[in-house]
């Protein structure tokens, strides 16, 4: 697989888009400093704006290199997507083989049976296979105290970081007549049309008011913004139809229903910060929390556009 004539002109795009969007931010940011506090939206759409610009580059350096250089990437984002759940776990000195297999085993094997196209195993290794090891290699050890719940932290882990995630780079192997060697073209599309939402959540209830979905979870998640994620989803999406092979109205459906359960995502991650007692998963991202505070929207909304496409969509 070599990047598309299509990804050049998207790559292409978007630089320019994040170019104009930097300059603004930029100046925005040093005139609200200028006339007194931070303001945190801005703040927030300029931290964004970075870390962008990372996921853009590093997703064209990985097209660059085919699709081995796509699961690279992602491997490398499971990884530390990983590395940042189990650490806010409950862990004993007997969990101590249960995360060798975690790291050392079910991360390499996921992603090598995604990089040799062995699609029917992947779907099923982590949420069959390693799901009932787990439990077996942490019984052997010998310690109950807190069992069920140490696993099950674990499942929750292998699941959302490695399973879902990896779905993303299984979407170069999917045979759709009429758009061989474009795939990647599909990840970029996924990744526009989830950041795009994530941002319109933040910003919405900021600009139309709060009236929280559920009181006990943070505030930032409102009906407001739940409207305006879905409605920039939608428009992101129907607007890059062209880089898909949707009709414009498939494509708008399809960001949809993205959105939709990307947005639950983020309400089932926000949720477990608030009962772990953190803001943030992690600190890798400036600003911007860890791997995980940029992938919860994105990890739920993977397998649900993987299967979209394989099962689902139909030449329109």
């Amino acid at each position: 697989m070599t990047a598309p004539a299509e990804f050049a002109q998207l790559f292409t795009g978007l630089v320019l888009a994040l170019l104009g969007a930097t300059l603004v931010a930029s100046a925005l940011r040093r005139w609200w400093r200028a006339a007194g506090p931070e303001n945190i939206i801005v703040e927030t759409v300029f931290a964004r704006i970075n870390a962008w610009w990372a996921m853009v580059v590093l997703l064209s350096l990985a097209a660059l290199f085919g699709r081995i250089g796509v699961v690279v990437l992602f491997a490398f984002i499971s990884f530390a997507a990983l590395r940042e759940f189990l650490t806010l776990t409950a862990k004993r000195r007997a969990d101590h083989w249960v995360l060798m297999f975690s790291f050392f085993v079910a991360l390499p094997l996921q992603y090598a049976l995604v990089a040799t196209g062995a699609i029917g195993l992947m779907t099923i290794f982590i949420p069959v296979y390693a799901f009932l090891f787990l439990p077996v290699l942490a019984a052997v050890r010998g310690d109950t105290s807190g069992f069920l719940t140490r696993i099950a932290e674990t499942q929750w882990g292998l699941m959302l970081c490695l399973f879902a995630a990896s779905h993303a780079p299984a979407l170069l192997w999917l045979d759709i007549p009429g758009f061989g060697g474009k795939q990647i073209l599909l990840i970029a599309w996924l990744v526009i049309v989830v950041q795009g939402a994530d941002m319109a959540h933040f910003i919405t209830p900021r600009l139309m008011g709060r009236t929280r979905i559920a009181p006990g979870v943070p505030h930032s998640r409102t009906w407001e913004g739940f409207l305006g994620a879905l409605g920039t989803a939608t428009v992101l999406g129907t607007a890059l139809a062209w880089t898909t092979p949707f009709a414009p109205w498939q494509a708008a459906i399809m960001a949809m229903v993205v959105a939709f359960l990307g947005y639950g995502g983020g309400m089932v991650m926000a949720a477990i910060k608030r009962d772990r007692g953190v803001a943030d998963w992690g600190h890798l991202i400036p600003g911007q929390g860890g791997f995980i505070d940029r992938l919860d929207s994105f990890v739920f909304s993977a397998p649900l556009f993987f299967h979209l496409v394989q099962f689902f969509w139909v030449p329109g």
